[in-house]
């Protein structure tokens, strides 16, 4: 009986030898490879990252930058057609016809034309050829066009439209992020944080990243949303391109838990078979 026994415990002991070597196996190799804890999180900056000052009244004015679409308008006589489309349309309107006010419309919206800015800044432009436009705002843009077609045309009057405007948000947790279109052309940061569904639960609104581009590259201001202060950066004119980051709080045990929940779940079966074999066991 002693030496049944002793096999017995022998023999457990062996298998309880075999299962924490596995364990430490599959432990190590789950932290190792399958670790995931905050890597959802972009944009780490280090702690002494200087951050670009930020100006919400002078950076309000959109420079047009390479692959921006421009809507482009020219009329003569400073817009006299234009007028007159208009005195058109409202008067088809007033007469209860539509159908003059319509074709004016169409007329209107066949003079649009849109051109994509080149990766070197310059746009294809009728009569002029390839003329650099990036760095200018919409204003200095149209009196430029406005001067180079003086030559051929009695007062000219240029508008220009950027029609692809667009922000990204990322809101501070994974999965949820948006494009959000630029509309209304004195969107706030405030605004399009609304139309993306505000700061999420994870999301750190003391750790706003504003990345916004220009001529010299790209500049990153941080913004602190978390109190009354912050309503001025809030309150700031959103651009084309820009890119707004929340950075979501780390989750440290709840992630760490979902990756050992594997190495627990086979600890657990290991554990069950140990206890079983010794159950049926010879005694």
């Amino acid at each position: 009986m002693l030496t049944r026994a002793c096999g017995v415990y022998f023999r457990n002991m062996r298998l309880f030898k075999l299962s924490a070597r596995v364990l430490c196996v599959a432990l190590l190799a789950a932290l190792v490879s399958g670790c995931t804890i905050n890597r959802n999180i972009m944009f780490r900056t280090p702690a002494d990252f200087a951050f670009d000052p930020f100006d919400p009244i002078m950076d309000v004015n959109y420079r047009i930058a390479p692959n921006d679409l421009l809507s482009f308008q020219l009329y003569s006589n400073q817009g006299e057609r234009l007028l007159s489309m208009t005195a058109g349309a409202a008067a088809g309107g007033v007469n209860g016809q539509g159908g003059g006010g319509m074709n004016q419309n169409l007329m209107n919206q066949n003079n649009r034309f849109t051109y994509e800015v080149r990766p070197d800044g310059t746009v294809e432009l009728p009569e002029l050829g390839a003329i650099k436009l990036a760095g200018l705002n919409i204003k200095e843009a149209e009196t430029f066009l406005e001067d180079a077609y003086r030559e051929n045309y009695i007062d000219p009057l240029a508008l220009i439209e950027v029609t692809n405007q667009r922000v990204l948000i990322f809101p501070g947790e994974a999965g949820v992020a948006s494009v959000v279109p630029l509309v209304n052309p004195n969107t706030s940061l405030l605004e399009v944080l609304a139309l993306s569904g505000g700061i999420r639960s994870r999301g750190d609104a003391r750790n706003v990243k504003l990345i916004r581009r220009n001529i010299e590259g790209q500049t990153i201001h941080q913004l602190d949303l978390s109190t009354i202060e912050g309503l001025k950066y809030a309150n700031t004119t959103v651009q084309a391109g820009d890119i707004i980051y929340v950075e979501p709080l780390p989750q440290l045990a709840q992630e760490a838990l979902a990756d050992i929940g594997p190495v627990l779940s086979l600890l657990t079966t290991i554990s069950s078979f140990i206890a079983l074999i010794s159950v049926l066991g010879p005694n």
